[in-house]
């Protein structure tokens, strides 16, 4: 269910605030992506990478925070190309971007080239076949949209293998070919001296080299931070643009995108030595006010953030305050120790942090034994959502029934 103002609606005579105070007053939680984060994001990622061209990577709905407002926000920055994963995602980006250049990271699928055409999207080849099956579509069809072709340099996931590469260079050369770009991806690029960086450097290079006239791109947003020499003449962030550090070795050079609360729902007091929640793995050390707040593993706060007697799971952010998780994470629940924050300062209907003020998407991953990218794309859809900033003010409260 999107909610949403309707024109014909009794709400449609109140002010944009009042509104937006209906649509949030019934959310038991709330999920506020900051567009300006994410366009200062890809220009700082843009500056790094100059004079390759900086494109954008909006698969997984933008890695959770929204493909459409994220990929008209981009745009609107000067962001020309784009990344998704499936024909589905790049129906959503189009609708966003009339005049892109949308790649399909899924590759060519059998009989879909109609599709392809209709979009203007162009697929990421990295099969022999699917090269077969794109060429037999282009001359019957006489499509001209272009494609990537993607090499394996040692990832050993999706691409052509090197010799794969080798043997189809004299048809790249012959020209007319249709390829628009050629691109391999890093497989440890978040870690700055593992020896493969290296290895699938001297790799790409070496084939990249062959493709004569045909642009390259082999950096994500950690491999931007590897230096000049990985990043050709387009690199592809995705996990940087949403506030993921992409240098994990050190400080996180991106801003914060998300800022997610939940609502206090019940305020209860346990006695010593009682324990809270599923499995009664915690157990009350003094009398203890618990906060029972409107989240759990159905939102994507994952289970592995909750607490036992022997182990310290996450911290939400109550009135400023940091406070523990005490016990399990349950469906759509969990509960919060604010024994420490003043009495009657967090009521039932107050919101507390999950994200945000301090609590980064990395921290929570490393409390889920996870990684950003899990986290941001596991947010659940019964999160009202918030758009601020971009190129005009955009509020979309959006939510499934339970």
């Amino acid at each position: 269910m999107n909610i949403v103002s309707d024109p014909k609606a009794i709400g449609a005579v109140l002010s944009p605030e009042a509104n937006q105070a209906a649509r949030l007053a019934s959310a038991t939680g709330i999920l506020t992506v900051d567009l300006d984060a994410i366009v200062a994001n890809w220009r700082k990622l843009e500056k790094t990478a100059v004079p390759a061209e900086c494109a954008a990577v909006i698969k997984a709905d933008a890695y959770g925070c929204g493909a459409d407002p994220v990929a008209r926000a981009l745009a609107a920055a000067g962001c020309k190309t784009f990344f998704v994963a499936t024909l589905d995602e790049a129906r959503v980006a189009r609708g966003a971007l009339p005049s892109a250049a949308i790649y399909v990271l899924d590759g060519f699928l059998q009989n879909c080239g109609d599709v392809y055409a209709k979009l203007d999207a162009k697929p990421v080849i990295g099969d022999l076949n699917e090269l077969a099956e794109w060429d037999v579509f282009c001359r019957r069809s006489g499509w001209q949209g272009g494609a990537a072709i993607h090499i394996d340099t040692g990832m050993n996931r999706l691409g052509l293998s090197i010799s794969e590469a080798q043997g189809i260079v004299p048809r790249i050369n012959a020209g007319d070919h249709g390829i628009t770009l050629v691109m391999s991806h890093l497989a440890c690029a978040e870690a700055l001296h593992n020896p493969l960086n290296a290895r699938q450097l001297a790799n790409f290079r070496e084939i990249a080299s062959l493709f004569s006239g045909v642009p390259a791109s082999l950096a994500n947003s950690s491999g931007i931070f590897l230096g000049p020499q990985f990043q050709f003449d387009l690199v592809r962030p995705g996990a940087g643009l949403y506030g993921i550090n992409p240098t994990p070795e050190a400080d996180n050079p991106m801003q914060p995108v998300v800022d997610l609360k939940a609502r206090i729902l019940h305020i209860r007091n346990v006695d010593k030595g009682e324990a809270v929640g599923y499995g009664a793995t915690w157990t009350a050390r003094r009398a203890t006010r618990l906060a029972i707040v409107s989240a759990g593993y159905a939102d994507g706060y994952f289970r592995a953030g909750g607490s036992s007697d022997g182990t310290r799971g996450a911290e939400v952010v109550v009135c400023g305050r940091r406070c523990p998780i005490a016990g399990r994470i349950s469906m759509d629940l969990m509960g919060i120790d604010i024994t420490d924050v003043e009495k009657n300062a967090a009521r039932r209907g107050h919101m507390v942090t999950l994200i945000g003020e301090g609590i980064t998407v990395d921290e929570l991953a490393h409390h889920f034994g996870t990684i950003g990218y899990e986290v941001l794309t596991s947010l659940g859809r019964r999160y009202a959502r918030i758009y601020k900033g971009g190129p005009a003010p955009t509020e979309l409260a959006a939510a499934t029934p339970a």
